[in-house]
């Protein structure tokens, strides 16, 4: 699943190519889309925006008309210039944007609605999502208090949470879990509050330097250029790049998704 660095630089490269922009043709291959812009034609209205709320992309067009999608686990947002090949298959393609000058294709978009403006507050799919941690304002004090909350709850799963903390997705949450050397089953009650604001400002700073537009692969290590982006996301039974340790991983939650950990780095906290 994209995460929120992820979205938001998708976001930050729509908006570049697209804002202040005519649409010229709309095509889309979801019929709920499809039966509103026979209503309210998207042709001929202009690109505002693309911004972001957590991993929900928000294209905005005159008229108040905004376009909410979220990828889930295989969608995503190409640009080509027109009449440029498509570097995946026609039958993935869910929604095209044309412009004079650039085409923007969804592939595999699997969550995709038109809302009026004046209805984002009162979206359901918005309506779940917490403070998003690449706003320029979030209140890190309002997410730890979410995080505190969640006091029943392994930190592994709290940190997947979009209603406590938007943006965060798997890869993050085995890395800032490595930073802070806590064991993925370690309940929240188990941490104090200095502990908890420790991961969100962590978990702030990573997803920025990782959101930036000039950012290539995702690194959370800063050793990047010695070919070690990351600590021990998808690296089960190789080294801990700290201690030398196999990492280990096991599947997690509902959703089974694997959590990567070093057992020596981030030793189990003993049931009380």
């Amino acid at each position: 699943m994209p995460e929120g660095d992820t979205i938001a630089r998708a976001a930050a490269a729509l908006h570049q190519a697209l804002a202040g922009h005519t649409v010229t043709r709309f095509v889309t291959a979801l019929a709920h889309l499809a039966r509103i812009d026979d209503d309210t034609p998207l042709a001929g209205r202009t690109i505002e925006s693309v911004t972001t709320r957590g991993k929900h992309l928000l294209m905005t067009f005159g008229g108040g008309l905004v376009l909410r999608t979220h990828m889930r686990m295989h969608g995503s947002w190409h640009l080509y210039q027109p009449g440029e090949r498509w570097q995946r298959p026609r039958h993935a393609m869910r929604i095209v944007i044309e412009t004079a000058t650039r085409v923007a294709v969804g592939f595999n978009v699997p969550d995709a609605e038109f809302l009026r403006a004046d209805d984002l507050r009162r979206n359901r799919a918005l309506g779940r999502v917490g403070p998003d941690l690449l706003a320029p304002d979030v209140d890190p004090a309002e997410v730890v208090a979410r995080m505190l909350a969640q006091a029943d709850q392994p930190l592994a799963r709290a940190l997947l949470d979009q209603r406590v903390a938007a943006g965060l997705g798997n890869v993050f949450r085995s890395e800032l879990l490595f930073l802070a050397g806590v064991h993925p089953a370690t309940l929240v009650s188990s941490l104090d509050a200095a502990q908890v604001a420790g991961v969100v400002d962590t978990a702030v700073r990573l997803l920025r330097d990782n959101a930036r537009p000039d950012a290539g692969q995702r690194v959370t290590t800063g050793r990047a250029a010695r070919g070690e982006a990351l600590w021990v996301y998808n690296r089960t039974t190789l080294p801990c790049r700290r201690c030398g340790t196999a990492v280990v991983s096991a599947s997690d939650g509902l959703d089974a998704r694997r959590v990567y950990w070093c057992p020596r780095c981030q030793p189990a906290v003993p049931v009380r």
